[in-house]
């Protein structure tokens, strides 16, 4: 039987390879850059994910490379809000949140799929798809066409397999530009978040690697929200950005399935985009397993499993996010008093934190 075709060499379609060929089944990653990206737009690896990845040895590794978050501090325009320090033991995980660059995640799974004796192959840019009851033909733009019994379109949010089968893509676009910064930074806390709010502006910084940080925010320059106290060193990357909040209409239709960014897109608030498309991944690699074995209504399972725990995702921060940068006068004070309150609370603190973990739905697979 030929390997089943994965289209998209980011964390997602990396760790469908890595879940299927764990489960016995052949694949072939294919994908259209040359090379893997140096740059990093996901950082947060969630305990969810980490779970998902202990068997092959990938989550050990994050976790010892990784930066562990042990603290969020909340600030209204630099005045100290309130300190949320996660009791990881009540969560339900056996791991933190883990802040680690994407490449590095990548190059993680990347290192088990080797030993595994998978390699991506790179420079394979997908043109068209198309499918019969029986099998999928995915064209690529060398001209060579391969046949696979199943495709995972891991292939981003301009999803080449998403439009040859004219699956729309609803939802909304933000026309508020975001800022993001990799900065060496002297003055944050290594193990904690640091979200600093304000009328019309959000700041957030992320520690991820000695004095390496990435910062991000709204409303006013990113230089301009850096805390006085804080010296800015190198700047390794920086980029504007606008968002949007969608989920295709459906995630697979007869034998190719979307994942990731190719079946949902959302804010960065909250750090969800990977670690939802890894969910997705898991769950295909089940479906397929069992379909190749001959359960044929498998398949169909993927789109009923998924759709709706990806859809209530993309739903709560859409809400989150328009929270944060609501500019009126009900949400500042909100932000301004709510977080103080809250931590007076602990069984209130640890559910919405397992919004941010990826523990706050199960993954059936049946």
């Amino acid at each position: 039987m030929p390997p089943v075709l994965i289209i998209g060499a980011g964390p997602v379609g990396l760790a469908a390879a890595l879940f299927l060929t764990r489960r016995g089944v052949s694949v072939r990653i294919l994908d259209a850059d040359a090379a893997p990206h140096a740059t990093s737009r996901a950082l947060a690896v969630s305990p969810r994910t980490l779970e998902l990845l202990t068997d092959s040895g990938v989550a050990a590794a994050i976790v010892a490379e990784g930066n562990r978050v042990d603290g969020i501090r909340l600030f209204y325009d630099g005045q100290p809000l309130a300190t949320v320090t996660p009791d990881w033991s009540r969560m339900g995980s056996p791991y933190p949140m883990t802040i680690l660059p994407q490449a590095r995640s990548e190059a993680h799974l990347i290192a088990a799929l080797s030993v595994l004796g998978v390699t991506v192959e790179r420079g394979r840019a997908l043109t068209g798809v198309r499918q019969t009851d029986d099998a999928v033909t995915a064209v690529f733009a060398d001209g060579e066409a391969l046949t696979t019994p199943l495709l995972f379109a891991a292939d981003g949010a301009h999803s080449v397999a998403r439009h040859a089968l004219n699956i729309s893509f609803p939802g909304d676009s933000a026309s508020q530009a975001w800022h993001l910064m990799d900065a060496e930074i002297e003055g944050p806390p290594t193990d904690q978040v640091w979200v600093n709010f304000g009328v019309g502006r959000a700041f957030i910084c992320l520690p991820y690697a000695g004095k390496t940080v990435r910062l991000f925010t709204f409303g006013q320059p990113l230089i301009d929200s850096i805390p006085r106290d804080w010296r800015l060193g190198e700047i390794r990357w920086r980029s504007d950005f606008t968002v949007s909040h969608r989920i295709a209409d459906r995630l697979s239709v007869g034998r190719i399935a979307l994942g990731g960014d190719a079946a949902h897109i959302h804010s960065p608030i909250g750090g969800r985009g990977m670690n939802l498309g890894i969910e997705d991944a898991w769950v295909f690699s089940a479906c397929a397993a069992d379909f190749l074995n001959g359960e044929t209504s498998c398949i169909d399972d993927y789109d009923r499993l998924r759709r709706p725990a990806d859809a209530a995702v993309v739903k709560t921060i859409r809400a989150i996010t328009r929270f944060v940068t609501d500019d009126g006068f009900i949400a500042n004070t909100a932000k301004r008093t709510l977080p103080p309150i809250a931590t007076r609370f602990p069984g209130l603190i640890n559910r919405a934190l397992r919004v941010g973990m990826g523990l706050d739905h199960p993954i059936p697979l049946r």
